[in-house]
């Protein structure tokens, strides 16, 4: 509905949609401190972080970001592989393996094959298909990291303008439910309701055929100390893939003035210090960004 109405009504300038991107601020500063605590505990993976940070900085491109991310994994399987983080409760799951694998196949198959067919047919709705299922496929961490993923595919391509990206990301804040439901936004905005239901069943899709494709092995992989270790890496990764996203596009083209940077801190203490909900941070950086048009 917030996508259609920003079709209908052209408020892309008004005051209270910079006031929603000051917002995503607020809450992409929040999650990169509390990813931050529970993803690089030590000064290894607080290394790992800063030079993927450095190096999407200076590469900005999705395939950069699929790069850093499998250099970290090599990098945690061999530093980490004999993590003494163990799990050894075992769990079992009613699916059959066949079942499974057949997830599995086609959630690597899908993720192969609609590139090539997004270059072979050059239809645009093959290409925003494979972006959002590219996008679903290759999160770790956490849902905000599915913010750097998604503005590389559809922000600097030119399909999407940035105001409308983050006026987006922080409307998405107030909503219940998983952080993927932004997908659902993006692709009204770009193709009206059918390219909503679009976008939200090609980035949900890669989740679903993980789960169902990975439960019956789960207890092998989770005691698994070369697996454990290359997650390890990955998680460190993809904070620093997040800092580097929450500097451009989120800081550079939202805190344009010193009262930016206050409403920006305002609404993050709202947040991090007095507890409220998301909703209500909200509409306070709806309000805060009208009010900042009038002085």
């Amino acid at each position: 509905m917030f996508a259609l109405l920003l079709q209908s009504f052209d408020v892309a300038d008004a005051g209270w949609i910079h006031g929603l991107k000051i917002v995503a601020v607020a809450v992409v500063a929040h999650a990169v401190i509390g990813m931050a605590k529970n993803l690089t505990p030590d000064s290894t993976r607080k290394a790992i972080a800063l030079l993927v940070l450095v190096a999407t900085l200076f590469w900005q491109s999705t395939f950069t970001q699929i790069v850093v991310i499998l250099i970290a994994a090599v990098i945690g399987n061999l530093l980490y592989k004999n993590s003494t983080e163990n799990d050894e409760n075992n769990v079992q799951f009613p699916i059959a393996k066949r079942f499974s694998a057949i997830c599995l196949v086609l959630f690597f198959g899908l993720l192969f094959l609609f590139p090539i067919l997004r270059e072979v047919t050059g239809s645009y709705w093959v290409a925003m298909f494979d972006s959002f299922y590219r996008a679903g496929s290759l999160v770790f961490g956490g849902g905000h990291v599915v913010l750097p993923l998604l503005e590389q595919e559809f922000v600097q391509t030119g399909w999407l303008s940035e105001e409308a990206f983050l006026a987006g990301y922080g409307a998405t804040q107030a909503v219940p439910g998983p952080l993927f439901t932004f997908a659902t936004y993006l692709g009204t905005v770009m193709n009206g309701w059918q390219g909503g239901l679009f976008a939200t069943v090609a980035i949900f899709l890669p989740a679903f055929l993980l789960i169902l494709g990975t439960l019956p092995f789960w207890d092998m992989l989770r005691n698994n100390r070369k697996i454990k270790g290359a997650v390890m890496g990955v998680n460190a990764a993809v904070l620093g893939i997040l800092i580097s996203a929450f500097y451009t596009p989120i800081w550079t083209s939202s805190i344009l003035e010193p009262m930016d940077f206050a409403l920006a801190a305002i609404l993050f203490s709202l947040l991090v210090y007095w507890k409220l909900p998301p909703w209500v941070v909200v509409i306070s950086g709806a309000i805060g960004g009208l009010l900042l048009t009038l002085l």
